[in-house]
């Protein structure tokens, strides 16, 4: 993958990361400006489940932050764009849609099939 490409994919990654950063702050402002003496039980039932789902999700977006760093971090030591499992290229359009993807297409499908028959 030539230089420009990868810069491409470094400034999305950090992007990103700086979108799910202030998504953080934000989440953190809300949740301590919020009274916790809300009398009402229906109210408290609902600042609390708003809180749970919020909470989820900057969850999720907490582990993404690891897979973006992980993939700066392999775009640093020139393996970004190698499947981790078969060491082929990963696609183009895959990295486009997923850009902090380990796995070319083939693999990662036969990931999930065998993870899937685990489950069964």
């Amino acid at each position: 993958m030539d230089k420009e490409r990868l810069e491409q994919f470094r400034i999305q990654l950090l992007a990103k990361k700086e979108e799910i950063a202030e998504e953080t702050g934000k989440t953190l402002s809300e949740m301590t400006d919020q009274t916790s003496n809300v009398p009402d039980p229906n109210d408290r039932a609902t600042i609390e489940s708003g809180r749970s789902f919020e909470l989820r999700i900057r969850d999720r977006e907490r582990k993404l932050l690891s897979k973006i760093e992980e993939a700066i971090a392999r775009i640093d030591d020139g393996s970004y764009g190698e499947c981790e499992d078969c060491g082929e290229e990963i696609g183009l359009k895959r990295l486009e849609a997923r850009p902090v993807t380990m796995l070319c297409i083939d693999c990662k499908t036969a990931q999930e099939t065998k993870e899937k028959s685990k489950g069964q």
